[in-house]
């Protein structure tokens, strides 16, 4: 006789048309009968760890998560206390700290270059790609990078400045194509030294810093995928980081993931194993930030291409396991894994945005839209 528990879940997965040992790729296959107390005790983390744990197997764990959030099932599960613990720390603690800064650098984006070149595209953009005329993510990536430079209307011998730059694909590519100096930051030593090799000989500057540290003038200021690691707390800051340091009549940007209700936390999971301390920023409190400061002149909305990129990276992690499972292990392999598809059926939920923003000071001339 199935458990309390079981019987909950189970008919909550039905309502998603998920069915546990079921046929359909999106079932879950369950080896373990304490995973069911489990997921109720603590939702998010309960599910991922216990997959990591391998108390379930699923073929398609991307058509489960989009199933189980168009649902809408992980809004009934909430209240529980590590939940609410991990919520009531955002809200009183500053998680996004200078003291806090290198934190995600070293826990996510220095686990090793190898990893990243072999699941990302030959540019390293560890960012949504652009797939409107891309049926590759090389092509997707590239087009994502020129849509940035047309944005933002780049024009030779122009300063740029990228808070959060990642591997250097963008500093990289404006540098080649559109003949701009460029200075990027980032928290990751290993994004420092992959970015500065691949820009080695182009007026490109990579440092290991953060964001809040940097000085100077330029006639750009953008971030692409840096935004999820500022935190609530913060977001006036880099608005009033960007005011300092754009020169007058410059445009600035940035490129984030978006949730659609504002929040001061990330899913539980996610923060214990992939990105800590992230959070995503919503509309009103990225406007909230920029109130008085800067002007909105474009705000652009591809999430729905979050999806096809998350599922290129997993199926170059996937081709390229038989290399890296030396150096990484099991439990590794199915966090990863995880993380990859869950995320994919999340932007194919609309449960995430990916939102490209192009802002000015208050007073200064229109930017010319015709060039995109």
């Amino acid at each position: 006789m199935p458990s309390q528990s079981e019987t909950i879940i189970r008919d909550m997965l039905a309502e998603a048309g998920v069915e546990v040992n079921g046929p359909d790729p999106w079932d879950l296959q369950v080896h373990d009968d304490r995973f069911y107390r489990r997921v109720l005790r603590e939702v998010e983390l309960g599910l991922g760890e216990s997959y990591m744990d391998g108390w379930w197997d699923c073929e398609a764990i991307d058509q489960l998560i989009c199933r189980l959030l168009k649902a809408r099932l992980d809004e009934r599960l909430r209240g529980n206390w590590k939940l609410m613990l991990h919520v009531l720390r955002t809200r009183v603690f500053n998680l996004q700290s200078r003291s806090r800064a290198f934190e995600v650098g070293e826990k996510h984006y220095d686990l090793g270059n190898d990893l990243y070149q072999a699941m990302l595209d030959k540019r390293m953009n560890y960012t949504c790609g652009y797939w409107r005329e891309a049926d590759n993510l090389d092509d997707a990536q590239e087009a994502k990078l020129d849509l940035v430079c047309r944005k933002i209307g780049l024009e030779p011998g122009m300063r740029v400045l990228e808070l959060g730059c990642g591997f250097g694909s963008f500093a990289k590519y404006a540098a080649e194509k559109y003949g701009v100096e460029v200075l990027g930051v980032t928290v990751s030593k290993e994004q420092v030294a992959l970015a500065t090799e691949m820009s080695r000989g182009l007026p490109v500057e990579i440092r290991l810093q953060d964001y809040r540290e940097v000085e100077g003038q330029y006639d750009r200021v953008i971030s692409i995928g840096v935004m999820e690691h500022v935190g609530v707390k913060n977001y006036r800051t880099y608005m009033e980081v960007v005011d300092r340091t754009l020169k007058p009549g410059g445009i600035g940007f940035f490129h984030t993931i978006g949730d659609n209700v504002s929040e001061t936390g990330t899913n539980v999971w996610t923060n214990k194993y992939i990105f800590p301390n992230g959070m995503l920023p919503s509309i009103a409190q990225l406007a909230k930030a920029m109130e008085g400061l800067f002007v909105m002149e474009d705000w652009h909305n591809f999430g729905p291409y979050y999806d096809p990129t998350l599922m290129a990276w997993h199926a170059n992690f996937e081709a390229a396991w038989p290399e890296l499972k030396d150096q990484y292990d099991e439990r590794f392999y199915r966090m990863w894994r995880y993380y990859l598809l869950s995320s994919a059926g999340g932007f194919r939920a609309r449960s995430s945005q990916l939102w490209q923003v192009v802002f000015t000071r208050i007073g200064d001339p229109q930017p010319d839209c015709r060039k995109i």
